[in-house]
């Protein structure tokens, strides 16, 4: 599959629980930083967009738990989004680097509060619209 982003990272001992693989809550969070790094790397700054009085907020989201990773396994972050109405929805996975098997699936919606109402954010949309898949 393409995606618009990918990110590799490893995982960190103190990730993991008792019984020696990543905790659940560590999911997503791995999902949170592949999207803000990849924000960052088209140009969408929470920094500049909170100086607009524009918040983003994650509305919803769902992961699916596929095969377990371990401390210091290395995997692939990866994501696609689309625009469905005033929502921006993030389809994320996670791939164990040295069998690429799928580790976890998410579908992450985010929205916008422009001046703390709910509204679409043509600041984000003029950004995000090259990476939107072709219909």
């Amino acid at each position: 599959m393409k995606y618009a982003y990918e990110l590799k990272m490893k995982v960190r001992d103190y990730e993991c629980d008792m019984e020696g693989i990543v905790n659940n809550a560590n999911y997503q969070h791995f999902m949170e930083h592949t999207r803000h790094e990849f924000l960052l790397e088209v140009g969408i700054s929470f920094a500049e967009m909170l100086e607009q009085n524009i918040v983003s907020v994650v509305a919803r989201i769902t992961i699916d738990y596929k095969t377990p990773l371990r401390s210091r396994d290395e995997f692939l972050s990866c994501l696609n989004i689309k625009q469905e109405g005033i929502r921006y929805v993030f389809y994320q996975d996670i791939y164990r680097a040295s069998d690429m098997k799928l580790a976890a699936k998410g579908k992450v919606d985010v929205v916008c509060l422009v001046d703390g109402k709910l509204s679409r954010c043509p600041e984000l949309e003029e950004k995000l619209k090259a990476y939107y898949p072709e219909v």
